[in-house]
């Protein structure tokens, strides 16, 4: 049932109100239909009912040897008299129901005292026409004459056959029974209209025009709406690319202003808090490095050659620390812009530099990959990842391929890997697995973390696995364009 759910909000939204307005044009196309039904069986009865009354005076009113041929002249299709000697055989007994009971006292009041009357309403699928019916339905009317029974009372006996409200299309036929002074009976077959409800073509046309307006006027109104939350989130998502990205304009209804402005005063506390942190960091950086400088002069009086290597090796160290943490800083605050660029080309060119210099950096050949990026960012988290490979892995083997709109990089490494519960911990600022703690390796823990805030800008990730043949693999999945 979820499958036949939109999942955007423009498509619910757009699903509920042409449900409604769907509910709502079928609510009035019944109700229009109920309005007809009424109103063509009340002026359908009434039409039929005054032609019966208006024939039955003229009938009573002629003499005898008229009557047979007036009655002839007056029957049609849709029209049938019969004068008949005896009860007909569907006079049986009274009925209720609104349509019998309006009939009956039309008939009552129009009727002269002397007449008695009797109605029969029936529905079917065909009203017969022709003289052939006409003979037939006399002669199934004669053939009850042992069922005749004397009307004395004065007022209509109605029965009711069949719904009042018949479906689409069919038709109803109304008898009406009157006995004559003379004793014998006057019977009248009308067909009435329809009670049915059809749609003509105009109403057809009426609907689909107005579909064809309404939809559309539906579509533009859901998508106006529901554009001020795409907008936002596609500056949500670029604020967390790049801080320092250009504010939303603040147009639009009051909710979309109030909105843009809530975004922008967030976007531009955000940027403060970032500034604010590297002014602070680059203070701090100018405040140790003036001590670390003293200190150093200092040591290089010290005569022990062994005790002075050591003393300048920490000093260096926390020069190092202090370097990585401002480069790391200065990363989060880049205002490097994207650009198109090859990243096959990109990795080629770090492992180039590096084989270059000896280390044991290899690239798989790949074709082009373009993805968008800051190119200085970019490289120095891959670098980072590469040199990471050799320090603790003695190798980088580095491959490149594509999936569904992403470019995926792996680099693999021959070393003893990293135990399966700090895979995670390892990107975390300043932190280092235990075994690497070694003056060979050194490192301020920082590369990792450098690599995830680089790649995260970027709306990649990047996972550490250890290899089953020995060693540590970093995957990293990269957006590219579609």
């Amino acid at each position: 049932m979820r499958r036949l759910v939109p999942a955007t909000l423009f498509g619910q939204t757009l699903a509920v109100s042409l449900a409604g307005l769907v509910i709502s044009a079928l609510l009035g196309i019944a109700i229009l239909a109920f309005n007809q039904t009424t109103m063509l069986r009340t002026m359908g009865a009434y039409a039929a009912t005054q032609r019966i009354v208006n024939l039955a005076r003229l009938i009573d009113e002629v003499p005898q040897n008229w009557q047979t041929p007036l009655i002839k002249a007056a029957s049609s299709d849709t029209l049938r008299i019969a004068l008949l000697p005896h009860r007909p055989v569907w006079v049986s007994h009274d009925a209720t129901g609104t349509d019998a009971r309006m009939i009956r006292i039309f008939l009552a009041r129009q009727l002269p005292p002397d007449i008695a009357a009797s109605l029969h309403v029936e529905v079917g699928t065909a009203f017969h026409h022709g003289e052939a019916s006409q003979r037939a339905m006399m002669e199934m009317m004669a053939s009850s004459a042992h069922q005749s029974m004397h009307m004395a009372m004065p007022h209509i006996m109605p029965m009711m056959q069949g719904a009042l409200m018949p479906g689409m299309g069919d038709w109803r036929a109304l008898r009406v029974a009157m006995m004559l002074p003379q004793g014998r009976w006057l019977a009248f077959t009308v067909a009435l209209p329809s009670a049915g409800f059809g749609l003509a073509r105009p109403f057809l046309l009426a609907l689909i025009a107005m579909a064809l307006i309404v939809i559309p006027a539906s579509i533009w109104a859901v998508r106006r709406v529901t554009a001020p939350l795409r907008t936002l989130a596609a500056a949500a998502e670029r604020l967390g690319r790049d801080v320092t990205a250009p504010p939303l304009a603040e147009t639009g209804t009051i909710e979309t202003r109030q909105a843009a402005h809530a975004f922008n005063v967030m976007q531009a506390r955000l940027r403060h808090l970032v500034e604010s942190r590297t002014r602070m960091l680059a203070a701090l950086s100018h405040d140790l490095r003036t001590p670390l400088t003293l200190l150093q002069l200092r040591v290089e009086d010290v005569p022990q050659a062994e005790e002075r290597d050591r003393m300048l090796a920490t000093i260096a160290g926390m020069n190092q620390m202090i370097e990585a943490t401002l480069a790391f800083a200065r990363d989060d605050a880049a205002i490097e812009p994207f650009r198109r660029l090859d990243l096959t080309a990109l990795l080629a060119a770090i492992v180039d530099d590096l084989a270059d210099a000896g280390l044991k950096a290899t690239l798989e050949p790949a074709p082009p990959i373009t993805v968008d990026g800051q190119p200085a960012a970019l490289r120095r988290a891959l670098v980072n990842l590469v040199d990471n490979a050799l320090k603790y892995g003695g190798s980088a083997s580095v491959t490149v391929g594509t999936g569904p709109h992403t470019a995926i990089v792996t680099i693999d490494d021959a070393g003893p890997g990293i135990p399966h519960a700090e895979l995670a911990k390892v990107f975390e600022p300043f932190y280092r697995v235990e075994l690497s703690r070694s003056a060979e390796t050194g490192g301020s823990g920082l590369g990792l973390s450098i690599a995830m805030a680089v790649l995260q800008a970027h709306g990649g990730t990047i996972e550490l696995s250890n290899r089953g043949e020995g060693g540590l693999s970093a995957c990293v999945v990269l957006p590219t364009k579609a």
